[in-house]
């Protein structure tokens, strides 16, 4: 049975999880706009002849929040203080990560994904983020297992997972639609028994 804890807000040091929210559309989609050469190489896209209805973001981000409180998924903004002064509800959207696929019943596992704004990467934002999402995965909703699909060619999201201590399982030949195609990608995973205190204490 799913442990819903959702909205939630999560915070260590500078960095921060807070639910998307359907007002995030502008600054959201500046971001995506200022990132687009950086971001398209690692973007899922849809297969030939899967395309979905094209939605807004305030639909998305509505039906996201909406699975949310079903326990299906976490659909996270990365903020960052580093980025402007003030209390951390106006700390700007610097990237987006999302757990997916939360599953319960005898497996208990999900998976991670995120993508950072190039100006404020190799911060350590993206492995506090991380961190802060599993932490919560294992120890509030009780998930045993959490998953990275990273494509080999990553080389910034190969860093996080190494950093985090996330464990190498092998490759994944033509895992994901990435880019207009379907790309290998390399899984990386930990289970709760093997993180001691959590992610976020190995940050410190």
């Amino acid at each position: 049975m799913a442990v819903v804890h959702w909205p939630v807000e999560l915070q260590h040091g500078q960095v921060g999880l807070r639910p998307l929210r359907a007002g995030d559309g502008a600054e959201w989609a500046a971001a995506r706009q200022r990132n687009v050469s950086w971001l398209r190489p690692w973007d899922a896209t849809q297969p030939p002849g899967a395309e979905d209805g094209a939605r807004t973001f305030r639909a998305m981000a509505r039906d996201w929040n909406r699975q949310a409180r079903y326990g299906r998924m976490l659909p996270f903004v990365i903020a960052y203080a580093g980025a402007a002064a003030g209390p951390r509800a106006k700390w700007p959207l610097v990237g987006q990560l999302t757990v997916s696929g939360i599953t319960y019943g005898s497996a208990r596992w999900a998976n991670l994904g995120y993508w950072v704004d190039e100006q404020y990467a190799g911060r350590g934002i993206v492995p506090t983020a991380v961190a802060l999402a599993a932490d919560h995965c294992w120890f509030t909703l009780g998930l045993h297992r959490l998953e990275v699909a990273i494509r080999p060619e990553n080389k910034a999201s190969l860093r996080v997972v190494e950093k985090l201590g996330f464990r190498y399982e092998g490759d994944r030949p033509r895992f994901l639609h990435i880019d207009g195609n379907w790309r290998d990608h390399r899984i990386f995973a930990l289970n709760a028994e093997e993180v001691g205190p959590g992610l976020v204490a190995r940050l410190t």
